[in-house]
């Protein structure tokens, strides 16, 4: 079967995986989304799963990089369950860009092997359309303590 037909909701069912269910991150100060065009903002993101941040810290110091690369993954996710959302159809969504904030330590240097877990994901899941320009960003600090953010510009196709 050619990738093209292969349909992403199949894609992530074969990974064993879901969409999350919509409502977490609501704030009265910011939406979730905001579309404009054919184009999806998708504000920061969080590794939440069911309602609950999946874990807190300082990657380098109280997060080790293969949990960081499971947070990335699962952010990513919800990431797309906005998307999806914002477009109707999961097979509608092309990631465009994607900025992945890690909050570690100053020498930390495996920034990029952390957001690699969810460049991986948007591409196991969505094929071509998963492929992306990609910034990955160490700070000082994240909202809730969290060790990872993403936040991503996605299209309609």
């Amino acid at each position: 079967m050619i990738e093209s037909a292969v349909k992403a909701t199949d894609r992530l069912q074969a990974l064993g995986l879901e969409l999350p269910a919509l409502g977490f991150g609501a704030s009265p100060h910011f939406v979730n989304h905001r579309t404009v065009d054919s184009s999806i903002y998708i504000s920061g993101q969080l590794p939440y799963r069911d309602g609950v941040l999946l874990g807190q810290g300082i990657v380098g110091r109280d997060v080790d990089v293969p949990t960081a690369r499971d947070f990335a993954r699962q952010t990513a996710l919800n990431a797309l369950a906005i998307a999806a959302d914002a477009v109707g159809d999961l097979d509608r969504v092309r990631v465009v860009q994607m900025l992945v904030f890690v909050a570690s330590t100053p020498d930390l240097g495996e920034q990029s092997r952390v957001a690699d877990a969810a460049s991986d994901l948007l591409v196991d899941v969505l094929g071509e359309n998963g492929r992306h320009a990609r910034t990955a960003i160490g700070v000082a600090g994240l909202p809730r303590n969290s060790p990872v953010e993403i936040q991503m510009v996605c299209t309609a196709v």
